[in-house]
């Protein structure tokens, strides 16, 4: 049986809470995902999906309710704590790959494991490991601005994998790409899920990828439901 990576328990999140206007964005949310599991997330926009994501990526709190990530509650953990949960068990891939410009896909990689601690070497060889993974690796010294879209944003899958998360974050990760290299990038992102056997929650507008996932949740009128 795969462990639980994620649970989310109760939650609620409402805006100008208290106040006339007041929008209940998530009610009563539960959500448990397990090691291995990819999970499809599947909402227009405005159905609080990137909120459902910040919370669960401590990056929000809920107005009520509890996260966990492997095990641990995060209710009442002090600001240091929750950093240092971010940065060893989770990864974060964006619609947009916020590639940083001056650095080539290798460094864009390596970098956030020297911030984690990682000697260079080490670093190196992983990062040139993950690119080589998802059919990258003969790109590794180009910069961004020499990428097409579909490398970048696979750059970015492999910069959230750096630090070997427990968990993966992705909202709208191939919203930004055309369907063929849609395609791709999906292909990639759960070749990395599947050989490393992390949990991964992934929003998208893609009916097509979401079927091909292990779970599929909407969200309606702030309620999760199987869809």
């Amino acid at each position: 049986m795969y462990d639980e990576v994620l649970q989310l328990t109760g939650i609620e999140k409402a805006y100008n809470r208290g106040k006339p206007g007041e929008v209940h964005v998530l009610r009563g949310v539960d959500l448990t995902l397990k090691r291995g599991e990819v999970v499809a997330l599947v909402a227009p926009s405005g159905a609080g999906k990137s909120t459902l994501l910040h919370i669960a990526g401590l990056l929000d709190t809920p107005d009520a309710g509890e996260v966990w990530i492997g095990g641990e509650t995060m209710h009442g953990r002090s600001d240091r704590r929750r950093t240092a949960v971010r940065r060893d068990s989770l990864g974060f891939v964006y619609q947009f790959h916020h590639l940083l410009p001056e650095f080539s896909a290798l460094e864009n990689i390596v970098l956030p494991q020297l911030a984690n601690g990682t000697p260079r070497a080490e670093a190196e060889a992983r990062a040139q490991m993950l690119l080589d993974s998802v059919g990258i690796a003969p790109r590794a010294s180009h910069r961004p601005a020499a990428l097409s879209g579909g490398e970048q944003q696979r750059v970015a899958f492999c910069r959230a994998m750096a630090n070997a998360p427990k968990l993966l974050l992705a909202d709208e990760p191939t919203g930004n790409l055309d369907p063929e290299t849609s395609d791709l990038v999906f292909d990639a992102l759960m070749k990395l899920v599947r050989e490393t056997g992390l949990a991964a929650l992934i929003a998208t507008h893609n009916l097509e990828l979401a079927s091909r996932m292990d779970r599929r949740f909407r969200l309606d009128a702030g309620h999760l439901r199987p869809h």
